[in-house]
């Protein structure tokens, strides 16, 4: 006898489709948002962990730990990384049509 598998569309964040408040959920998905855009930039940059300490200053072993998959960083850090690898960061607030705002990045 098979069972039958159930397909349901994902919201577009896994944190919210995993059970998070929409809350935690939009500043987990920031979160982890910014580590992959800071992935991102120290493979286009070609950095090693020691290349990044010699040329940015980086902590290599954040370097080190970006380059793994570890998410554990907090937004101020990542931040700081960010600005490190000389990049500007802007928050910009504006009116939500809906009842609560969201967070989200948007990035060039």
């Amino acid at each position: 006898m098979s069972e039958e598998i159930k397909i349901v569309d994902s919201s577009g964040n896994v944190f919210l489709d995993i059970g998070f408040s929409k809350e935690e959920a939009e500043r987990e998905q920031l979160r982890v948002d910014l580590v992959v855009k800071v992935y991102r930039l120290l493979e286009e940059l070609k950095l090693t962990p020691a290349k990044a300490e010699a040329r940015f200053g980086l902590n290599p072993s954040d370097v080190s730990r970006i380059q793994k998959g570890d998410l554990d960083f907090n937004i101020d850090e990542l931040f700081t990384i960010l600005n490190q690898l000389n990049r500007n960061i802007e928050i910009r607030i504006t009116p939500s049509d809906e009842k609560v705002g969201h967070l989200q990045i948007v990035s060039t």
